[in-house]
This record gives structure tokens, C-alpha cells and sequence, in this order.
């Protein structure tokens, strides 16, 4: 059997990261772990990371060339984006200045794949934590918790045609629709404040139902690049959604993250919270 090289996880902040090196190193990968500096969780120390900063991007390659890298994962989030002054580091960097500005201009919506390129051109090759991690990804079809009712299903139909509009636009990932009507679209405040802000819309009368109503659906964008910007889902989400008196979640199968599955699936159970995989195109059975 050939040795696979090392793979590279460029960890961000969260707790993704740490979960996807497990998930390689429970494969017998080698992985190099690199910390973004100021972003990365301190738990990483545990995989004994490089630690760099933004300036270092000459260092980052000449680490990933020295441990024999091939695969990169870019995986965890990023709170600040990086300014120039910040990037006038190491001479590594200066030669590829010109590149980095290219992407670091060009719009949010096309960074994410312009860094990619800036590693192909290194000859390193990009993959996706659900390609390291397939654990991760969403199941389809019931999960945990209740099985979703007809009115769930039907207000699942519903939410899932919003994310659909608002993905095309490239402007959120997640919909909620209670009693035959989308109450929530996600924007660039996340799906935690889109599920905190349907809990206030229960609180003053603007959403009304008898019980527990409604379904989350967290979907990727049509054009969304998954090696890169993957949607997730973790315990949070399913306690946010306890919280806004949803009936369920529902996440687009092998195309969204599941965090802390064994949590996940426990607080759907202990909630009363149904978490089901959808396939676009195909008619949610209970």
C-alpha cells in the first residue's frame, strides 16, 4: 500500500478544524496543522500547529514544500480580513504581492477561490473537509429526533425554494418558513441571529402558531465553490431552533456539515427536534 503524503489543514477559528484533523489522522494521514494567527482556536496547541500570520505566506509554502504537502484543506473562520499592511511580511510574500492584492480586491464573493488559486499555483491541491472528513456530512432523509409531519414537510418545500433564490443572489445559505409562508431569509448576520431573530418574531405575536411550527432549511448555494466554504450546522443550531419553536432542520444531504454529530443528535432527541438530509429535486417523505 503507497504511504499518502501529508495533508495540510489551514485552521481558522472554530471548532471545525480540530474535528476534520481527527477525522484525517483517524484515516492514518499525516496531517500538518497551520494556526492562523489571531483567528485559530487555542485548542489546536493539541496538534502541535505552525502558528503564522498573515505577512508569512512565503514560510506557509516553504513549511507545506518541507513536510512533503499535496493536499491543503482551508477549513474555520475568518473574523477579519486581512489588510495591506498586514500582508507586507516575509520575502516570500513580497514576490507574491501582486497575486495576493488580485484576490484580496477582487469582491468577496471570489476570494475564497482566488486563494485557492494562489496554492494551485504553488502545485499544491485544494480539497474540501468533506472530502477529509466524509463523517461530517449530512445524511438524507430522517436523522434524529421526531419524524417531520406533513405541515413540516410542506413548509420544508417551501423554505427550501427561498434558500434557493437567496443562493442564486449569493446572499444567504438558510430559510425558515412557518405555516405555509417564509417568515426568515439568512443574510450576512449567520443562522444563529436569523434563528434569534424568528424567536423574537414569537415572542411579539409577528409569528403565530399553536405549538411548535416551522422548519429551518440550510442548503448550498447553487454556485457555491464546497473545497472552500462549506455550510455547517452544529448543537447550536439545534437548540437556537428549540428556542424559535421550530418543528425541525433540515440540511441539503452531502452538501452541508454536521458539527458534533452525537450532540446534534441528542439534543434532537431530548428537544423534540427533527433534523432530516434533503435532496434537491426530490420530494421529502415523512
Amino acid at each position: 500500500m503507497v504511504k499518502q503524503a501529508p495533508i495540510a489543514v489551514i485552521a481558522g477559528g472554530g471548532d471545525l478544524p480540530g474535528l476534520v484533523i481527527r477525522s484525517a489522522m483517524a484515516q492514518g494521514r499525516e496531517v500538518v496543522t497551520i494556526a492562523i494567527k489571531g483567528e485559530a482556536d487555542a485548542s489546536l496547541s493539541a496538534f502541535n500547529p505552525v502558528e503564522l500570520g498573515w505577512g508569512q505566506i512565503g514560510k506557509l509554502f516553504s513549511t507545506l514544500k518541507s513536510k512533503g504537502v499535496r493536499d491543503v484543506v482551508l477549513i474555520g473562520s475568518v473574523q477579519q480580513r486581512p489588510d495591506f499592511t498586514s500582508i507586507l511580511g516575509d520575502f516570500g510574500t513580497i514576490w507574491r504581492l501582486p497575486r495576493i492584492i488580485r484576490a484580496v480586491v477582487g469582491g468577496d464573493d471570489h476570494l475564497l477561490v482566488k486563494v485557492a488559486g494562489i496554492f494551485e499555483r504553488e502545485g499544491l491541491h485544494v480539497v474540501g473537509a468533506h472530502e477529509v472528513a466524509p463523517g461530517l456530512v449530512a445524511n438524507p432523509g430522517h436523522v434524529a429526533g421526531p419524524k417531520p409531519d406533513a405541515k413540516a414537510l410542506s413548509d420544508m418545500k417551501i423554505a427550501i425554494e427561498a434558500v434557493d433564490a437567496v443562493g442564486r443572489l449569493d446572499i444567504g445559505q438558510g430559510a425558515i418558513a412557518v405555516g405555509a409562508r417564509v417568515v426568515a431569509v439568512e443574510g450576512a448576520e449567520g443562522t444563529d441571529a436569523m434563528l434569534e431573530r424568528v424567536a423574537g418574531l414569537r415572542t411579539n405575536g409577528r409569528v403565530r402558531s399553536k405549538g411548535a411550527a416551522g422548519v429551518l432549511v440550510k442548503c448550498s448555494k447553487p454556485q457555491q465553490d464546497l473545497r472552500l466554504d462549506m455550510p455547517t450546522i452544529g448543537p447550536q443550531t439545534i437548540q437556537k431552533a428549540a428556542e424559535a419553536q421550530l418543528k425541525g432542520v433540515c440540511v441539503e444531504a452531502g452538501r452541508v456539515l454536521v458539527a458534533h454529530r452525537d450532540e446534534v443528535e441528542r439534543l434532537c432527541n431530548e428537544l423534540g427536534v427533527f433534523l432530516y438530509g434533503c435532496t434537491r429535486g426530490e420530494e421529502a417523505e415523512v
